[in-house]
């Protein structure tokens, strides 16, 4: 098992413990960021332990507490120190032991954090007031009070040694909260599944043991244990626990079916093609918790910040020290003591840490919920600034399952043989167009025959042999190329392409055979997706490798703003190319092996779910429905993340801009106002919690 840091996940550990840059608990890096058990009862079993060992230690210090307190008349107040010293003792030791053993290991790592402020600010109220207490001869006048006695601040210790073990074991739980999404994933998949052996006999065996090739049988209102295609049955799916979408799905033989979701009414039986940690479930686990751990690049601010903070904070208190030593009102080193631990201990910069790493955590999260996977921090912080989307037409504003519509072959050679050397030669290739072609020669129940010397040209068309023919099928500008007129069809392949078609011509050695026009639905949900496109502020570019004519057809009836037609897949990166160096932020959205190149140079890669894992490899946003829609609820996303790092960086900064002045009595000599470590210890544990709760507003937010 791997451990890591929220705030620095490059740190990664065989066991479990503390960074060793920030002194922070680690956490299981492939756990969905819950800290263990262990720890948490171990904090909580501290904080019970030392709270009630406190409370007679503010008690003593603070008689007012007590009506009547006749302790006061019953011993001297050097006793009632040394009860004190008793109490405080195991507090500070035990209780807090453990932010000095990280106090001490930041500064023998040479990497000060928040624990080096926490151990020197109760270190030194601890050892001052044991000195006090022991040898209180060795004090000048300086530090004794009119009464002659020399103060001691073993409340102080004590209550701040509380309150930070409250702040961690708040934040530990609070950062429970912020992979709710991950442990929801995490819970879909079934414990077992029922396999149906050979011999048709069923059992149920542990999810664990399902091999590819299985048969599954899946029953009413069950989850499905593993990705795969129905055989048998039929059923209504909901998979808005990795969509987002709540409307189900219906399911029918030769459907695909994704680990994790659920079967509604009805039952059947499927083939488990993707098991283990090859399941899309298993994927989206695997890809959000790496995204939570990711840096965003405002994360470079805070680190070059945290690297002066906490030497300025300590350079802090010792001014503040010694002003009050030299300035301040009797008993003047009382005062300086007081004033630098209150500095030491409000500055410390957890709080900053947090920051952004919260909010990453729970807004990749959030995105997951929805069907939106973030691959890194840096993917979603750049989405935002995003000014043009490039997409394809076929698979991303399409359903990418073309359909053969028009069949029109020239004078002299019949449907039946013109499909029939289409088909046959098409067979060889699995180009969605391809499969149209295929499946529409055998709902005609067309003959096949083997394609010799089959040859794919990429964004062109294909060649082979069939029935001792030399045939080609591919596009208009690949058959001039060639060398055959194209001119006696064009009017009939206008008028397809006026109505969306992709029109495909054959020919066999150099002769004109005729067209074949192929529609690809314009999926539902695309016109309102452009529309919330538009609404972002997205300028909205076509690349296609689809005639002008066909392009402009799908343009106009969605309101696309420009279209690039022709454009073979090599050359979609130059494109993209083209608008950065004129300084626009370009996303690219694709869906198959030829767009990850594409996808990898866009300033944001973003993969429609349907496509392939090459895609989704290069993408730094995956749509898990393959809808444009999840586009628009990205870059909300986005934003609303973006907004939330602001808000929590505005509220750190601002905190101990504000703490550590106020601390240090800049407004004693005004209002005679001066903050107790005690109360600085509360503000400092509670701004921590304050950031992690700011974060997870982002489990709410609308997209």
């Amino acid at each position: 098992m791997k451990y890591t840091c929220p705030m620095h996940p490059e740190i990664i550990l065989d066991q479990p413990g503390s960074c060793p840059k920030c002194g922070m608990f680690l956490e299981l890096k492939d756990a969905a960021g819950s800290p263990e058990d262990l720890e948490y009862r171990q904090m909580s079993r501290r904080f019970w332990a030392s709270l009630i060992l406190s409370v007679p230690i503010i008690l003593l210090a603070i008689p007012e507490l007590i009506p009547g307190n006749p302790l006061e008349k019953i011993v001297s107040m050097r006793v009632i120190n040394w009860i004190e010293f008793a109490f405080a003792t195991p507090v500070v030791l035990w209780g807090g032991g453990w932010f000095f053993e990280r106090g001490v290991l930041s500064v023998a790592r040479r990497s000060l954090n928040m624990f080096t402020l926490i151990a020197l600010g109760v270190g030194a109220a601890y050892g001052y007031s044991v000195i006090a207490l022991v040898f209180p001869s060795v004090f000048p006048s300086a530090f004794q009070s009119h009464g002659g006695e020399v103060p001691v601040y073993f409340e102080a210790a004590a209550a701040i040694t509380v309150l930070v073990i409250l702040g961690q074991l708040l934040e530990l739980r609070a950062r429970r909260q912020t992979s709710d999404a991950i442990k929801a994933l995490l819970n879909l998949a079934p414990k077992t599944a029922r396999v149906i052996r050979d011999n048709n006999n069923e059992e149920d065996i542990p999810l664990e043991q399902v091999a590819v090739g299985d048969r599954l049988r899946v029953r009413p209102g069950e989850s499905i244990p593993t990705d795969g295609v129905v055989l048998e049955g039929s059923s209504s799916v909901d998979e808005s626990m990795v969509t987002g979408e709540p409307i189900p799905v219906e399911k029918v033989a030769g459907s695909k079916v994704v680990g994790g979701t659920v079967s509604g009414t009805g039952s059947f039986i499927m083939r488990a093609e993707r098991v283990g940690a090859d399941t899309l479930l298993s994927k989206i686990v695997h890809m959000v918790s790496e995204a939570q751990r990711s840096r965003a690049p405002i994360q470079r601010l805070v680190d070059s910040v945290s690297a002066y903070f906490v030497p300025a904070v300590i350079l802090a208190a010792i001014s503040t020290s010694v002003i009050w030593g030299f300035f301040g009102p009797e008993p003047r080193m009382a005062y300086a003591i007081v004033n630098a631990v209150a500095v030491l201990i409000i500055a410390c910069p957890c709080a900053l840490g947090l920051a952004t790493p919260m909010s990453i955590m729970v807004g990749v999260g959030r995105g997951a919920t929805m069907g939106i996977l973030i691959k890194n921090a840096e993917a979603l912080e750049t989405f935002r600034k995003v000014d043009t989307l490039i997409f394809d037409k076929t698979g991303t504003l399409t359903e990418g399952k073309p359909r053969l519509v028009s069949i029109l072959p020239e004078a002299g050679v019949s449907e039946e043989e013109f499909l029939h050397l289409a088909a046959s030669l098409e067979r060889g290739s699995e180009h969605p167009l391809a499969q149209a072609i295929v499946k529409g020669a055998e709902s005609k129940n067309v003959r096949f025959v083997e394609t010799k010397a089959f040859k794919s040209v990429t964004g062109k068309g294909v060649a082979g042999t069939v029935d001792g023919k030399n045939i080609v099928l591919g596009n208009q500008e690949w058959i001039e190329e060639l060398g055959i007129s194209s001119a006696r069809l064009i009017p009939k392949a206008d008028e397809l392409r006026k109505d969306g078609q992709t029109v495909m011509f054959l020919a066999d050695k150099g002769r004109l055979l005729g067209i074949l026009g192929v529609s690809d639905s314009i999926k539902a949900s695309t016109p309102e997706a452009i529309r919330m496109l538009h609404n972002e502020g997205l300028r909205l570019i076509m690349v296609t490798g689809d005639n002008q004519v066909t392009a402009d057809a799908v343009a106009r009836k969605l309101g696309i703003d420009e279209v690039r037609a022709g454009i073979l897949p090599e050359k979609k990166g130059e494109i993209i190319r083209e608008l950065q160096a004129k300084g626009h932020l370009v996303a690219m959205a694709g869906d198959g092996v030829n767009d990850a190149p594409a996808l990898a140079q866009a300033n944001v890669g973003i993969a429609m779910g349907s496509g392939t894992d090459v895609a989704i490899e290069s993408a730094g946003v995956t749509l898990v429905k393959g809808d444009l829609r999840g586009i628009a609820k990205a870059r909300k996303l986005s934003r609303a993340t973006m907004r939330n790092i602001r808000e929590n960086l505005f509220f750190a900064f601002v905190y101990n801009i504000l703490g550590v002045p106020v601390s240090a009595g800049i407004l004693y000599p005004f209002f005679g106002i001066l903050l107790s470590p005690v109360i600085a210890s509360t503000a400092m544990s509670f701004s921590s919690v304050s950031v992690i709760v700011n974060a997870l507003r982002l489990r709410r937010v609308s997209l």
